[in-house]
């Protein structure tokens, strides 16, 4: 049982990975971060290129 104690406080102590799972979980977030912002920007220059388009068409009639 002294052993398996002992094992568990090491287990506990252990913080081997732990700063890999951190650069893991910052890294997601700033990919989460970069996606939301390049589907807002992707939507409004859509619609900027539309109203061109749509000034250009009717500029040339």
């Amino acid at each position: 049982m002294q052993a398996l104690t002992t094992m568990f406080q090491q287990f506990m102590r252990d913080e081997e990975g732990v700063t890999a799972i951190e650069y893991g979980l910052i890294a997601a977030l700033i990919a989460i971060v970069i996606i939301a912002s390049v589907q807002i920007v992707g939507t409004q220059l859509n619609s900027v290129f539309s109203k061109i388009g749509s000034a250009l068409t009717s500029a040339n009639t």
